[in-house]
């Protein structure tokens, strides 16, 4: 009789006792292999007007759409791109818009771009490209793709006035191996903090990684094609070659003229503080 209790007693303890997860002894699923891991940063201050806003997100989405695109993804060694979307404006602004996905077929890129074209889009105040730069540090690194490059494309109408300076952020992104790539947007100077030769801003402030470039929009029906030939040029890690019109070298100014803290200068004399 004792004995039977002991078994009962042993029986019981043992359903109390929890039970391993299943998958505790399986290892985590290995990094997806990939091309380029490929971060999207596109700016939503208030100095982009709504109609620029429309114009920037719309040319991503084109650009995701277009044969090009899917041919230069389709070319890569492996054949796969990760991409993440987000968009910014102070260093307090950010928002992740389209998280990691993995694009391999023309049907992958053209459902990314129309669950691109179905979010809203949201604007915010100040213009901080080194928090955006930030941001997209920590994006990669916990991206868990294993890609052969890591890019980060900026788009923005100004020069960071917001957060630590652009330069710390741009050369920590270097010191890990990511190249910045830039799309400047010119297509107006009516605000105060509007400055002239943004590409050169660009350039000289943020952009790095070999090969890096700057396409700058200086007509609103660049968007499209600017936007498509800048991701091809990522995905497929050609050479700075392309229309004219649209792959331009900056016009280089003499680096005693242009200072990678005007934009904060800028904010500063206008703002107090």
């Amino acid at each position: 009789m004792r004995r039977w209790l002991f078994g009962l007693f042993c029986l019981a303890v043992a359903g109390a006792w929890p039970a391993a997860a299943p998958n505790a002894q399986q290892a985590a699923a290995p990094p997806e292999e990939v091309d380029v891991a490929l971060v999207l940063a596109v700016d939503v201050s208030y100095s982009m007007d709504l109609d620029e806003l429309a114009l920037q997100r719309n040319g991503y989405i084109e650009a995701f759409r277009s044969k090009q695109l899917h041919e230069a993804i389709a070319k890569g060694a492996i054949g796969k791109i990760a991409v993440t979307y987000f968009e910014w404006a102070g260093g307090d602004f950010q928002h992740i818009v389209k998280p990691w996905t993995v694009i391999e077929t023309p049907q992958s890129a053209i459902a990314f771009a129309e669950e691109l074209g179905e979010a809203p889009t949201r604007r915010g105040r100040r213009t901080s490209i080194s928090g955006a730069i930030d941001l997209a540090v920590s994006l990669l690194e916990t991206s868990n793709v294993a890609a052969m490059r890591r890019v980060i494309d900026i788009s923005g109408d100004g020069a960071n006035n917001d957060g630590r300076p652009v330069t710390q952020a741009r050369d920590a992104a270097r010191d890990k191996g990511i190249s910045i790539n830039g799309l400047p947007v010119m297509l107006k100077q009516a605000s105060y903090f509007d400055i002239d030769n943004l590409d050169v801003y660009y350039e000289e402030c943020v952009i790095t990684g070999i090969g890096a470039f700057v396409i700058p929009i200086r007509e609103r029906k660049q968007f499209v094609d600017a936007t498509r030939t800048k991701l091809v040029r990522e995905i497929a890690e050609m050479p700075a070659s392309g229309p004219e019109a649209l792959v331009q070298k900056a016009q280089q100014a003499p680096a005693s003229r242009l200072s990678c803290l005007q934009g904060e200068r800028q904010w500063r004399d206008r703002m107090g503080n």
